[in-house]
């Protein structure tokens, strides 16, 4: 059992999360038992190959799902039993997402594209402003505030979706392979930018299948079959 100050140091908790799904008569075990917790300013790579769980995982931090049983804090909050509407509310206050495919809106400008969030969180029209402004600069896109996505780079997408994560200022930033579909150069200078979050006090949580990318995180969480198989301190990347 935790104690009470490694529950305030937690930024996220797991207890013997089971993920079961039913096709047909067959149940699958997407995830069985698995018990974690990370500490805030954490940077945590999960890996794992198809069928470990790492997506079911990802998912149920993202709050896009909820366990079959077992229990999921999250900033102090008790997440496993809220309703749909509550989960959306938590996903939009607490986490920013970074996918592989960008998910950026083709007919809309980066500026609201990082701006949605804050339409969605009720967030006053002059302070949206200031903050997707800000989030903007963070990323080094100040001059292409008024470009569409297919004006852009695919780093340059990357960056936009970035700034869209960090725009609600979230409990944790959580990447599902953030480099995938950008070419190796572009995938260093992003994977430069998560390090930069980091260092400015981040959390960050990486879902990846490529040990280089995962090298960037100080913590490698690795699942097979539903169960976690090693959790590892990268003492190189502590260290750089």
């Amino acid at each position: 059992m935790s104690s009470l100050a490694d529950q305030q140091r937690s930024i996220l908790s797991l207890r013997d999360v089971v993920k079961t799904y039913f096709m047909g008569d067959e149940a699958v075990h997407a995830l069985s038992g698995v018990s974690l917790d990370i500490d805030k300013n954490e940077y945590v790579a999960i890996m794992g190959p198809s069928g470990s769980g790492k997506s079911t995982l990802m998912n149920i931090i993202g709050c896009l799902d909820i366990p079959t049983s077992g229990t999921y804090s999250l900033d102090g909050e008790m997440v496993a039993s809220k309703s749909e509407g509550e989960l959306a509310e938590i996903r939009n206050r607490l986490i920013g997402f970074v996918f592989q495919t960008f998910n950026l809106i083709p007919r809309s400008d980066v500026y609201h594209n990082v701006e949605l969030p804050l339409i969605y969180g009720g967030i006053s029209k002059s302070e949206r402003r200031e903050r997707t402004e800000h989030a903007i600069e963070q990323v080094g896109l100040s001059d292409r505030m008024r470009h569409k996505p297919n004006e852009l780079s695919g780093g340059q997408r990357q960056r936009v979706a970035i700034a869209r994560a960090l725009v609600f200022n979230p409990s944790i930033v959580l990447a599902d392979e953030p480099t995938g579909n950008l070419d190796s150069k572009t995938g260093d200078e992003i994977m430069g930018m998560f390090d930069d979050l980091h260092n400015d006090g981040q959390t960050i949580i990486l879902v990846t299948h490529e040990d280089h990318i995962a090298e960037h995180a100080h913590r490698t969480i690795r699942l097979r079959d539903g169960k976690i198989e090693t959790d590892i301190l990268n003492t190189d990347a502590v260290a750089a």
